[in-house]
């Protein structure tokens, strides 16, 4: 008789589920298999099996059993991921089943680790399958995330002219990539070499077998010439030369690259390919490949009341701080004219600066298909590739800052189109007294003379930059430069800082202690405040430090250290100490934890560091004994001793922290330099206590540190000498923390260090108050000290100094670009500044802050777009207001969907990126109607 297996209820399923997801990613390692599952299946499933909780919540009570019923949901069908795949139009199945490409984690599909996938799997059955590798990921390559998009790359096969496509994981070797392709064209391995045949031409001879293809710097929809040598050539894959001959002086068979447009947008045949291996093209390819420029010169201009200009972007995953910053400089005019007209001829192949015009050509082509009639979204997936090519730290579905894309696009096209092929070596003259109008002249020619492209003639600008030594008044004056303003958000000259205040000698608990300093200050500053607020004894002083990972990175001892190294998400400590004389060493306590690791056959325990260290000065003139650190331990310990300890062996509070500090003030370096001792010695509860031994005092777990890195117990043989380093000032010391000595003790007071700076939210002030734009600008031109990275090399002093500086405008651009600096970066995170900044929309005037009096036009501006950030880091979103000037109307650009907005509605507290116009007043009538290049050439002669 067949056993009839039991079907489960929902909540079994769910607590089945439940552990198997705990157990198996807990345990996730590189080269694990996790499943992609249809978001919109998953979602059904959770509903089904959370069904008794919510109607726990509605009806207040909740049957015990399971047992179906009429108002049951009902139980999911088989798994269906057919919305994740794209249909099967193709008889090739070489490239397997195709994820569509838009896909988004958390929005279309969800990963289930591979245990998860197989108890599913197993009780409805469905799919497709769609497996996915974990690979190693980030800077560091130790993160490990999972490769749902593995490259997607187009093989050639020269001479017979073939072509296939193929899914490989960038982790994958050449050799593997290699080996791949003599499978799929059936050939000879010695005789096949392979190619980066980036854009249709030889980039690199892939012969490093053993480099990965992400080591190699190959990009999705990549092309990838597979080439056969001569059958006569026995060099195999040795016998290729990086210029393509073989080594019997043969040229080998390389189908001719020709210099057509529709090459540079890299084609993925995989989508909609047809079973010759070839693709239909859309219809701006075809105009592309038409092998004419005018197709292009008459396409997409844009007439009132015309639908062009309101093209979405796809989001690709995480590609919103992408699309926001393409469509304010595809909505920039001057932009937007250059690009949709005969622009090649200007690219600049030979740059070594640039990227061989690859991707101003991208660029072009996708700011053509943005401003062609229609509101079809783009997905803009070719230019994607070639941005990640030539700046691979955008490779990949992260998110990024839009402001440090902006920034490379603006080099990076600047660099393809520069009009300059041949840049001259020019050496800068010093100012010599002359006047700042020839000076600045002078640089602004020099460096026209080397940059000249259609993005100096619109963004960029010139600024003075003056720095004086503060040794001997030497000043220095430079004209620079710019592409765009970085203004910070912060006016205020001061900045707020909390420390934690400990002491050494047990006379009080840790405080945290908030002073407001200099906030180009220095150490001392930081001291003295501290000092003052916690009313510092004449004969003590504070010993400042900074903690990271429960230990003293370093002690903050120079007094000159400028406070701008101190991140506001760093932990520092400052130590009431004596002021010591000679021969003192400083006991470092540092804190252990116990913690169990659960492995195989039994449970490990492990001591791992936690909370802050506690520091005490020692006196090394005297023998240092195992009790005299016991002691020295108790009294750093003991105003965290608890007043009520049952079972604890030791006296009262008062009477182990009289004990404790009588035993350990001879230990000082002084009987001045012990923090309050001569009270402690005069304490009338120490009369009965000996000096020398641990009388009443339970004995610490203690290990110390020796000069061997060794650890030495504490806890036996009291009396024993304890021989100290020589060579290093401090002693190590561990306190391991058992559960039992935790209930001794309120250690709550040496956990949770706070930060420096804690951010939280904006102040009813700064809301009724908005910080202004020109603020912004005032505090980003103020006169302040270099900081000591960026110190300055005096030519007279002959040394470097931390001089003053002073920046001033001097030419404005047509376009003024100002970046909002709402992200402060540290070593582990950053930090959002959520400011409303009260930015102009009409009349920015600049003029008063223009340096160049000789310019006599007033400096005003318009704004016309703009990138927002909402959220916070790494879940934030990023989208654009833009002006279309045409229709004189705003609109907000949210990846593919764009909606009209009012005017009043573009100012927010989002708001990061700024896009400036300069308004044509009566002293500038220039060359409206002309063209482009002549307008920029005119506005920049026009300042000088």
């Amino acid at each position: 008789m067949t056993e009839v297996k039991k079907e489960l209820t929902p909540e079994e399923e769910k607590l089945t589920i439940r552990d198997i997801s705990i157990a198996a990613e807990a345990q996730t390692k590189q080269g694990d298999t996790f499943y992609l599952i249809t978001q919109r299946w998953w979602q059904e499933w959770l509903e089904y099996v959370n069904q008794n909780q919510a109607n726990t919540v509605n009806d207040g009570s909740a049957s015990e059993h399971w047992t179906g019923g009429s108002s049951a949901l009902n139980r999911p069908s088989s798994i269906d991921n057919s919305d994740l795949i794209y249909e099967a139009t193709s008889g090739d199945s070489s490239a397997g089943i195709e994820l569509l490409d838009t896909l988004v984690e958390g929005t279309d599909y969800i990963l289930l680790p591979q245990e998860v996938w197989n108890q599913l799997y197993e009780w409805y059955r469905g799919g497709p399958i769609l497996p996915r590798k974990v690979i190693n990921s980030g800077l560091s390559q130790t993160e490990l995330a999972v490769e749902v998009y593995p490259l997607r790359l187009q093989l050639h096969l020269m001479p017979k002219d073939e072509r296939s496509t193929i899914r490989i994981s960038k982790k994958e070797t050449i050799r593997q990539l290699h080996k791949k392709a003599c499978e799929i064209f059936s050939l000879s391995p010695e005789l096949v070499c392979i190619w980066d045949y980036f854009s249709h031409q030889k980039h690199a001879l892939m012969n490093d077998m053993d480099k990965t293809l992400d080591d190699a710097n190959i990009q999705m929809d990549q092309d990838i010439l597979v080439e056969v040598a001569n059958g006569n050539s026995a060099g195999g894959v040795n016998s290729f030369h990086e210029n393509g001959t073989a080594d019997n002086g043969t040229v080998a068979l390389v189908k001719p690259s020709q210099p057509n447009f529709s090459n540079a947008e890299g084609l993925s045949l995989s989508k909609g390919s047809t079973k010759n291996g070839t693709a239909e093209l859309s219809q701006s390819q075809q105009l592309a490949s038409s092998g004419t420029d005018k197709t292009y010169g008459s396409s997409g201009v844009s007439t009132r009341g015309s639908a062009c200009g309101l093209t979405g972007l796809l989001n690709l995953g995480n590609t919103c701080f992408m699309n926001s910053a393409i469509q304010c400089l595809v909505h920039t005019p001057e932009f937007a004219r250059y690009f949709r007209e005969d622009y090649y001829q200007e690219i600049n192949r030979q740059n070594p600066l640039g990227m061989v015009g690859e991707l101003a050509l991208a660029f072009g082509d996708l700011l053509r298909k943005l401003w062609a009639p229609g509101r079809t979204p783009v997905a803009p997936r070719p230019f994607k590739a070639k941005l990640a090519r030539f700046a691979p730290q955008f490779s990949g579905y992260n998110q990024h800052d839009s402001q440090e894309l902006l920034a490379f696009l603006l080099d990076g096209l600047h660099e393809d189109l520069n009009r300059v092929k041949h840049k001259p070596y020019i050496k800068s003259k010093d100012a010599d007294g002359r006047p700042d109008e020839e000076v600045a002249d002078e640089y602004w020619a020099n460096h026209i003379a080397r940059n000249d492209s259609i993005i100096v003639d619109v963004c960029q600008g010139q600024y003075k930059s003056t720095l004086v030594c503060p040794v001997c008044n030497k000043v220095s004056v430079t004209f620079d430069p710019f592409m765009y303003l970085s203004l910070p958000l912060q006016s205020a000259t001061t900045r707020s800082m909390t420390v934690t205040i400990f002491t050494c000698d047990g006379s009080a608990l840790p405080a945290a202690c908030t002073v407001t300093v200099p906030k180009q200050g220095r150490c001392r500053d930081l001291i003295q405040a501290l000092g003052n607020s916690c009313s510092l004894k004449h004969n003590e002083k504070l010993l400042l430090a900074e903690i990271r990972g429960h230990l003293i990175h370093r002690f903050l001892e120079d007094p000159l250290i400028s406070l701008s190294s101190i991140k506001d998400d760093d932990h520092l400590a400052a130590y009431k100490i004596p002021k010591l004389t000679k021969n003192s060493k400083f006991l470092q306590l540092i804190h252990r934890r116990e913690e169990r690791e659960i492995g195989i056959s039994q449970s490990n325990v492990g001591w791992k560091p936690y909370g802050t260290p506690l520091v005490s000065p020692i006196c090394c003139d005297d023998v240092i004994t195992r009790g005299d650190i016991q002691l020295i331990v108790h009294r750093m310990l003991s105003p965290m001793l608890r007043t009520e300890n049952p079972g604890f062996n030791c006296v009262s509070r008062s009477k182990t922290a009289a004990a404790a500090a009588a035993n350990a003030s001879r230990l000082a370096a002084s009987s001045e330099a012990c923090i309050d001792s001569s009270l402690a010695n005069d304490d009338p509860r120490q009369k009965d206590v000996p000096r020398s031994k641990l009388v009443n005092l339970e004995k610490l777990p203690l290990q110390l540190v020796d000069e061997n890195n060794a650890c030495i117990d504490l806890t036996v043989g009291e009396d024993k000498s304890v021989k100290l380093s020589s060579s290093s000032m401090s002693i190590l010391v561990f306190a391991d923390w058992s559960q039992k000595l935790l209930e001794n003790y309120d250690t709550r007071y040496i956990e949770n260090l706070p930060e420096v700076t804690k951010y939280g939210p904006a102040t009813k002030k700064a809301r009724t108050e908005p910080l202004s734009l020109y603020s912004c600008l005032e505090a980003f031109l103020r006169e302040e000290p270099l900081v000591p990275e960026d110190m300055w090399y005096c030519p007279t002093c002959k040394e470097r100094r931390q001089a003053s500086k002073k920046l001033d405008l001097w030419r404005l651009p047509e376009v003024l670009v100002i970046h909002l600096k709402r992200f402060s970066y540290s070593r582990s995170m950053k930090h959002k500044l959520e400011t409303f900044v009260n930015f102009p929309i009409h009349d920015f005037d600049l003029t008063k802050y223009v340096a160049n009096k000789n310019n006599s036009r007033r400096q005003l501006y318009e704004l016309y777009a703009l990138t927002n950030h909402y959220g916070g880091m790494g879940s934030g979103h990023y989208t654009a207001h833009i002006k279309l000037l045409d229709e004189n109307r705003w609109y907000n650009f949210d990846d593919s969907h764009i909606s009209p907005i009012n005017e009043e509605d573009v100012k927010s507290a989002a708001a990061y990126v700024l896009f400036y116009r300069r308004v044509k007043t009566d002293h500038h009538h220039s060359a409206s109607n002309g063209t482009v290049s002549s307008a920029g050439q005119h506005s920049i002669s026009s300042q000088k």
